[in-house]
């Protein structure tokens, strides 16, 4: 495939039109025009359909530009570091991470990272939902426990793990009594399996609230409304001031947050970069080291 060609192709795709891509690229319409029209003979499919006034991407095309577009990219960039005499960060660097850590610690690790790589323009979108990197553009994930894919690979950089925590206010229920409770998602009456130090006991809850957020689900917890199920690093503060008390610890409920990328990219330079300043920011990984982002 004809490499200029096809990133003619891209520059017209992003630009929406022969037009507008030669005056944002200082290069003639009819060249990007003829570029176009023999990547379209090459490959044998028709990339664009031509109406008097617009252009729009076929379904192919629309393929071959969400596919090429990233990849040719890194080969510019990567050019222009070797050119350069260095592997520097640059670029745009695409990150998807999940709800509460962007909330709790991704705005201040944004900024920093900003700050210390300036050339690199960096875009963090907040989502649970799982992604596909390729398809959606992006560079890294942050994934809370993912589940095995053999298209990713990445590392653990951050350990917490969930704990029963309950306003000095809420007596603890004794023998089969059960305990109003703040959850997250389905309010159905619940029983939580709890590791103390006298050892493991179960708790009986039944359900006052049900939020769809952690943060809500602790700012309702500390009005003694009901006990919850809680990321220790969110309420570190709170046991720390005698403002919540501890239960006890979730059985097997230990979280790890992995940042992933496709197994099939070469790490390029702004993702390892982002790799590294996350080493910084959790050097052992702990949940101390995320509570610290955390404000009371």
């Amino acid at each position: 495939m004809d490499l200029v060609a096809l990133a003619d192709f891209n520059l017209v795709a992003r630009h929406g039109g022969f037009g507008k891509a030669a005056r944002a690229s200082g290069r003639p319409k009819a060249t990007l025009s003829r570029r176009v029209t023999e990547l379209e003979a090459s490959l044998e499919l028709r990339l664009f359909e031509r109406g008097a006034r617009n252009l729009k991407l076929t379904e192919e095309g629309r393929a071959l530009h969400e596919r090429t577009a990233a990849l040719l990219t890194e080969l510019d960039e990567t050019a222009a570091t070797i050119a350069a005499g260095g592997e520097k960060p640059r670029g745009r660097l695409r990150i998807s991470a999940p709800l509460l850590f962007s909330q709790t610690a991704m705005g201040r690790i944004a900024a920093g990272f900003a700050m210390k790589y300036p050339d690199v323009r960096l875009e963090v979108t907040t989502e649970d939902r799982a992604v596909d990197m390729i398809e959606e553009g992006y560079d890294l994930v942050i994934r809370v426990n993912p589940d095995p894919d053999e298209s990713l690979v990445g590392r653990a950089f951050l350990h917490d793990r969930l704990v029963v925590v309950a306003s000095p206010d809420l007596p603890r229920p004794v023998a089969d009594h059960s305990a109003p409770g703040v959850v997250r998602g389905a309010g159905d009456r619940q029983t939580w399996n709890v590791v103390t130090s006298d050892g493991p006991t179960t708790i009986g809850i039944e359900p006052v609230l049900a939020l769809s957020s952690l943060i809500m689900v602790r700012d309702a917890v500390r009005t003694g409304v009901g006990a919850a199920r809680m990321p220790i690093s969110l309420v570190s503060h709170d046991l720390a001031d005698g403002t919540l008390l501890h239960w006890g610890d979730i059985d097997g409920s230990e979280i790890a947050l992995w940042a992933l990328y496709p197994s099939r990219r070469l790490l390029s330079a702004r993702v390892s970069a982002f790799l590294d300043f996350l080493k910084q920011a959790f050097p052992n990984g702990t949940s101390d080291e995320l509570a610290a982002y955390i404000g009371r």
